[in-house]
């Protein structure tokens, strides 16, 4: 490890970053030595910015992707080597903001009687019915679950940019957890086994890949007849707007989800159907028992 890689992990360390940050920015750091084939810390901001435009142009990243590695290398430039912007300027690129492509409560219906399998139908129901996102229901534990009758609620320990927060389980939620689990191993119910929600397949002492449950949603929506846009975050999006049309606030749903700024869950407000119904708070959040029952499907696990 070198010298300038480790400053920049004891920098991050220091600051509580969460992983996913930490690997993303020592990613880019990595990527930049690589591309130049030095040190960073002997690259000039230009290169630097060039840099970041063959991110774009010619690996055809998204500027999402570009910008993160921005954010690594403003730290790594600013924080940990002390330049100011106006000696090392590293600008954002300005995203345009789309509006996701919803879906109905009826389609929702459909994509969730064609998971490919138990597994995946549990994933799906729960991605839908809690709003968490992908990483997080990955790295859900069975310790963060509640369902006791006072106190009836999921504990995100580390959301996105490594905050914790709890939100509300409906009973009809907590219904598919305890079904999921009485169907797990009795080995995997022990008070020494793992505490995973969901565990990778090939090591049970492992949260599940985040690669499984994506594929599983273009599965499952490909089999329901879904040709809009989007992977599992669709149903996050889902999850909001059904919500604030069931008559729950911004604010206490900018709570639920994680965000930073009230802005960014009031984008969901533009989603809203005009003629929804402002329903009762205790069944808002009942959104699993709230979607039409289409015919079933059979649900075998994975070969």
């Amino acid at each position: 490890m070198t010298p300038l890689r480790q400053r920049m992990l004891d920098a991050m360390v220091l600051r509580g970053f969460a992983e996913r940050t930490v690997q993303a920015y020592i990613h880019a750091m990595a990527g930049l030595a690589r591309h130049f084939n030095c040190s960073p810390e002997l690259l000039t901001a230009q290169q630097v910015q060039d840099y970041m435009l063959h991110l774009h142009r010619d690996r055809k990243l998204s500027f999402s992707t570009v910008n993160q590695a921005a954010s690594g290398f403003k730290f790594l430039y600013g924080t940990v080597l002390g330049l100011g912007t106006r000696q090392f300027d590293i600008p954002y690129a300005r995203m345009p903001q789309q509006v996701p492509e919803l879906l109905s409560r009826g389609e929702v219906a459909m994509l969730l009687a064609c998971a490919p399998h138990v597994t995946a139908g549990t994933f799906l129901r729960l991605a839908y019915a809690s709003g968490l996102r992908l990483n997080e229901l990955c790295h859900l534990r069975w310790g963060d679950v509640h369902g006791q009758a006072d106190r009836m609620c999921i504990h995100v320990r580390q959301g996105k940019g490594g905050k914790g927060r709890l939100v509300p389980l409906a009973s009809d939620t907590l219904a598919v957890l305890q079904q999921w689990r009485a169907l797990q191993p009795r080995a995997a119910r022990s008070d020494d086994a793992p505490d995973w929600v969901f565990t990778a397949r090939a090591d049970r002492s492992k949260p599940m890949h985040d690669q499984s449950p994506q594929r599983w949603y273009r599965a499952a929506a490909s089999a329901a007849g879904i040709t809009k846009h989007g992977g599992l975050h669709t149903l996050r999006h889902c999850y909001a707007t059904h919500l604030l049309e069931a008559g729950v606030d911004v604010h206490t749903l900018q709570q639920w989800l994680g965000h930073n700024h009230v802005q960014t869950t009031a984008r969901y407000l533009h989603l809203v159907r005009p003629d929804a119904a402002v329903g009762a708070r205790g069944a808002s959040l009942a959104l699993l028992q709230a979607l039409p029952q289409p015919q079933p499907q059979p649900l075998p696990e994975p070969a």
